[in-house]
């Protein structure tokens, strides 16, 4: 039986990633690519199903071909649900303008810190002429940290400070 499946196996990832590249992987390379996008003057409900088409990622609103403003799951948390919105009001008046970007060179390790100093969950990804290169969210962090560091991830105890009783296993 000829099985073209690619079988994963421990250390085929962690051979290839260092802790080193970890700290200056690129966004660029982690970054989602095709990001939900609106123009601006676009209807509320419009562009929240279009959010909501892009798995309720955050949706980024783009004018003249540059990135204007972002709209997330908080801005709809705290400006939309529970007001009296007029739905087709331009989405302008909900994003959150001239959001914090990374540049798609900067390294993994000032993302994190981009996103730990904002308490940001999405930040958009720019060239060096400020032209949308994608969004780089959380999920996707934890995803490339995990498929980097899969042994130390898995053999992590239930709750990082807390150390087992026993070892697991034979």
């Amino acid at each position: 039986m000829d099985d073209d499946r690619k079988i994963k196996r421990l250390g085929d990832t962690t051979a290839t990633v260092s802790r080193t590249r970890l700290r200056t992987e690129p966004v660029r390379s982690l970054a989602r690519p095709s990001p939900a996008t609106v123009a601006t003057g676009t209807a509320l409900d419009e562009s929240l199903r279009r959010m909501r088409a892009g798995h309720g990622d955050a949706l980024l609103i783009i004018a003249n071909g540059r990135l204007a403003g972002i709209l997330t799951e908080r801005d709809v948390l705290t400006r939309v649900l529970g007001q009296a919105v007029d739905q087709r009001q331009p989405v302008d008046d909900f994003m959150t303008a001239a959001p914090e970007t990374l540049r798609a060179d900067a390294s993994l390790l000032e993302a994190m810190r981009a996103m730990e100093r904002g308490n940001y969950r999405n930040v958009p990804v720019v060239d060096d002429d400020g032209a949308l290169v994608g969004l780089l969210r959380q999920l996707d962090v934890l995803e490339y940290i995990a498929e980097a560091f899969p042994q130390e991830i898995l053999n992590l105890p239930p709750r990082p400070h807390q150390l087992m009783e026993a070892p697991e296993g034979a």
